[in-house]
């Protein structure tokens, strides 16, 4: 891939124009790493640059960009611009286009800011991004404020790229980020999400709910998890402090790859227990039906950021189950079987035990369950079904609704061992439901 964005700046360069590499495949460069991805930066026109290449298409024309197609990838290619006033917290109202040191002004932090000459082969730096890059600074270029007013998402990029990279924020950064952070709902939430994800899905996840929590962002995109701070719980159970804190020490639990549901479970999975909380006549605080509620909390919440619906669905499985795992042990073989054949099952296990880990420690459940799943694992969980509707009908039973309690109960009986083949399934239908032979 770099080859082909070398060959895309050097035809720029053939054609009389300034081509470099920006933006975070020069932080990449700068830190030592492979970038995913090439966007460059030139002086030519966005018409000249789609008379230069074959394939292209405009994505932001007005705002001077252009996507080259080479090779089978894809390269933004963005004309020098310097930006006028910004109106919605988003775009600029009218753009011109400009010089390299004009173009790097009006981008967001310092350590995104650098040019990479491909033939020179040297970074250009007008911003103090490579030292910002040696300090592990996220640092806004030129005025913070006026830099988080252009694009109010910028606070959020900021958290994220102290999250992944485990950078500092500086400190005017860092108070114009606090001074504004309940603007952020300005921005579309399918933005917003993109950037929780992001930072949720950083094996450094605790130090982006950190920052999160105490810029105001989490107040102002999350409420459902500052509502968690100070709900305390009965300390039998969760000796380690009230629900924010349990939540925040099942993030730190977590392995490092985790999937979107997993780690949304995680942050929701108790999102209930202030609206649930009650204390009974013994003086035992209790959360009744805080998984059933928390399950449709989850569901709006999820809904409001845009997820997915397969994300969504998945999530809200893992919420209202999470309660059923202290049931395992004592459930009958169909029942137990039917659980874990669910496909939320393995994210869910892991949901159990890092809530374990992070309260009363106790994980014989959790070794109960991976016991069985390996018990389980030589034959499909839910094995083919031994009798089907049409067998019924052979059967001389008219279909309805007794159709799907006999195959249920036939399956109980398959999970549990008792019955083997379609011929003994046969025979008991006939015995328990009296049927004659000569029907």
């Amino acid at each position: 891939m770099e080859k082909v964005a070398r060959e895309i700046a050097a035809r720029l360069r053939e054609n009389g124009h300034i081509a470099y590499f920006a933006g975070g495949c020069v932080r990449d460069m700068v830190r030592g790493l492979t970038p995913k991805d090439y966007d460059i930066v030139t002086d030519a026109r966005p018409e000249s640059v789609q008379t230069l290449f074959p394939r292209t298409f405009a994505v932001g024309a007005h705002f001077g960009v252009i996507i080259v197609l080479e090779n089978g990838f894809q390269f933004e290619v963005a004309t020098f611009r310097s930006d006028d006033a910004y109106i919605d917290g988003r775009h600029p109202s009218a753009v011109h286009f400009s010089s390299p040191e004009e173009d790097a002004q009006r981008r967001d932090f310092t350590i995104n800011g650098m040019f990479y000459d491909p033939v020179a082969e040297k970074v250009i730096d007008f911003v103090g991004g490579r030292a910002d890059i040696d300090a592990r600074l996220v640092r806004a270029i030129g005025d913070p404020a006026q830099r988080f007013a252009e694009d109010r998402l910028r606070m959020l990029r900021a958290v994220r790229f102290a999250t992944v990279l485990d950078y500092q924020i500086d400190n005017k950064t860092w108070d114009a980020l606090v001074a504004n952070a309940p603007s952020i709902n300005q921005i579309s939430a399918e933005r917003i999400r993109d950037e929780l994800v992001r930072i949720f899905l950083s094996s450094n996840r605790v130090r982006g709910w950190d920052l999160l929590d105490s810029s105001g962002l989490m107040r102002a995109i999350l409420p459902e998890l500052e509502a968690m701070k100070g709900v305390l719980q009965p300390e039998q159970f969760h000796p380690e402090g009230d629900v924010f804190v349990h939540t925040r020490l099942m993030l730190e639990r977590l392995p490092e790859e985790v999937s979107v549901p997993l780690v949304f479970a995680v942050l929701f999975h108790d999102v209930a227990k202030p609206v649930t909380a009650t204390v009974d006549n013994t003086g035992r605080i209790r959360f009744n039906e805080h998984d059933r509620i928390g399950a449709q909390m989850t569901e709006a919440t999820m809904r409001r950021l845009r997820f997915s619906g397969a994300e969504i669905e998945a999530t809200v499985e893992m919420v209202r189950q999470h309660m059923v795992f202290k049931d395992a042990p004592n459930m009958r073989v169909a029942k137990l079987k039917r659980f874990m054949a669910r496909p939320t099952f393995d994210a869910e296990l892991e949901l159990h035990r890092v809530d374990c880990e992070s309260s009363h420690r106790n994980l014989d459940n959790y070794e109960f369950l991976l016991r069985k799943r390996e018990e389980f694992a030589n034959e499909p969980i839910i094995p083919p079904p031994l009798v089907r509707g049409d067998d019924l009908i052979a059967l001389g039973l008219k279909p309805g609704p007794k159709f799907g309690e006999i195959l249920e109960a036939v399956e109980t009986r398959q999970l549990e061992g008792t019955l083997r083949t379609r011929e003994e399934a046969l025979e008991w239908i006939k015995q328990e439901y009296s049927l004659a032979n000569n029907h």
